[in-house]
């Protein structure tokens, strides 16, 4: 017999970086959940992403038991760490505050193609091209 759900919890944290303060405390500890053990076992499965923000679901039981999936990190954290930028325009249609190339850019959808609602890689690379448009990206050859 399967467990009975009682919440699900969605969070970004840097990888192999989380702490119990928040968000992480609060959004666990409402459900009862053990923190310190979600954070070591966080923390673990990430280390080799070290400080890239990333989304884990969780899945908190009747039981106060949790079992999380760990998902690629944001596309727009991705195609700042490509393109070497700190943060997105402020007006990307008019100031363009770096450039991705297009290997750069299906890298990033080969990446990310299992978390997108997607089938195909070309289809994955609009995304993503269209992600890196409103930061402000230049997408070159």
């Amino acid at each position: 017999m399967a467990k009975e759900i009682l919440a699900k919890i969605k969070l970004q944290c840097p990888a192999g970086q989380a702490t119990p303060a928040p968000p992480v405390g609060p959004a666990l500890g409402q459900h009862g959940v053990n923190i310190g053990q979600f954070v070591k076992q966080f923390n673990d499965k990430t280390k080799d992403l070290q400080g890239i923000l990333t989304p884990a679901e969780i899945t908190v039981f009747k039981d106060k038991t949790f079992t999380f999936i760990i998902k690629s990190p944001p596309a727009s954290v991705l195609l700042k760490q490509s393109a070497g930028i700190v943060k997105g325009s402020p007006e990307p249609n008019r100031q363009k505050v770096g450039q991705v190339s297009k290997q750069q850019i299906k890298e990033i959808a080969a990446r990310k193609l299992a978390d997108l609602n997607v089938s195909n890689l070309e289809s994955a690379m609009k995304i993503i091209e269209g992600t890196a448009h409103t930061m402000g990206l230049k997408i070159v050859d």
